[in-house]
């Protein structure tokens, strides 16, 4: 009698014969935890900014650049540390000022001579050769020295004598204005406001966070950050923000936002008659890439239509202008948003 092969159970925890779909999940759990942690991290440092913290881990899971708006004493330099520190990242600071140069920003080229007296150029890399640049009060700097951060932020790399020089990766630029202040200042032009995935705007902290602010700032020691994360963890999470399914209707309460904020396809008569030029398709990947992050920073495994209005105001308010009737009549961008997401959310 032949004796009988007995097949056994498949190894359920061979990675090579889990599902592709319970992997993703636990992938996803994973990084969104690790996310977590950083953000309860900024919090012990900055306080009552609950809210600015969570849209500008935000902007950095989905890979963009960040438009910090507020009064001087806000914590907006601390903050930008304090993310350098929590995520890993290197950060330098640069201060515009009018007489900021390209060079000072990108680097240039010096002219060197060699032992046996060749002479050549050596380039010296300047400070948006990081990871985390703080471009402090960026409109006080000319268009021209403004213009130099465009093709770092969109591409990746710098050009400079006709040599492409790659950036480091991860690269985020956390850019503030003072909003009250604008005797000698360069607004940004709308290309370059584009390029920032999200306007935040810091308000003054409420009592409760204030009080907090004088007690825990005033004394011996004062919080100190800690390391959380590294660059590549970073880079890591973002790639699995790409990842994140995004439903059919999140999908076309994105459209819906976009397109009604536009004139020439609006069909609401607030739109055209108030607005000059609405947001383009890159307000749209925005709003997709920032629903996302947001879902995984509060750990859900897909974005749904609350995400899309609670990002709308910091991904379309510095993508869309009023025309000058509606700004004589005291009208707000902030009050046109909100009555287009009403819209979305009564659909």
């Amino acid at each position: 009698m032949s004796a009988t092969k007995s097949s056994a159970p498949a190894d359920q925890s061979d990675p090579a014969r889990s599902d592709p779909a319970e992997v993703q999940l636990a992938q996803i759990e994973r990084i969104g935890a690790r996310i977590q942690q950083a953000h309860d991290a900024v919090a012990k440092v900055i306080f009552g900014q609950k809210a600015v913290i969570e849209e500008s881990l935000i902007t950095l899971l989905a890979g963009g650049h960040v438009l910090l708006i507020g009064v001087p004493g806000l914590a907006k330099t601390r903050l930008v540390q304090t993310l350098g520190t929590v995520l890993g990242l290197d950060d330098k600071r640069v201060q515009f000022t009018p007489d900021l140069m390209p060079a000072d920003i990108l680097g240039s080229e010096v002219l060197e001579e060699d032992p046996e007296g060749r002479r050549f150029f050596r380039f010296i890399p300047g400070p948006i050769f990081c990871q985390l640049l703080m471009a402090d009060e960026i409109n006080r700097a000319s268009p021209r020295t403004q213009s130099a951060l465009l093709q770092a932020m969109q591409e990746g790399h710098v050009s400079i004598a006709g040599t492409t020089h790659a950036i480091p990766r991860p690269f985020h630029v956390l850019a503030t204005q003072n909003p009250i202040e604008q005797e000698g200042t360069y607004p940004l032009p709308e290309a370059q406001l584009d390029r920032f995935l999200m306007q935040v705007d810091i308000g003054y902290p409420d009592l409760a966070a204030e009080r907090e602010i004088v007690l825990r700032t005033t004394g011996i020691e004062d919080a100190v950050p800690q390391r959380i994360l590294s660059g590549e963890e970073l880079i890591a999470a973002q790639r699995v923000v790409r990842q994140i399914p995004v439903g059919e209707s999140v999908i076309s309460a994105i459209l819906k936002l976009v397109r009604s904020g536009r004139p020439e396809t609006s069909d609401i008569a607030e739109v055209r008659d108030q607005v000059a030029w609405g947001p383009g398709p890159r307000a749209s990947q925005a709003l997709m890439l920032a629903s996302r992050a947001r879902a995984l920073l509060q750990g859900r495994l897909a974005p749904s239509v609350d995400d899309v209005i609670a990002l709308a105001r910091p991904v379309l308010q510095h993508r869309m202008a009023l025309n000058f009737a509606a700004r004589a009549d005291g009208r707000s961008l902030a009050g046109l948003i909100d009555m287009l997401c009403a819209r979305i959310d009564a659909a």
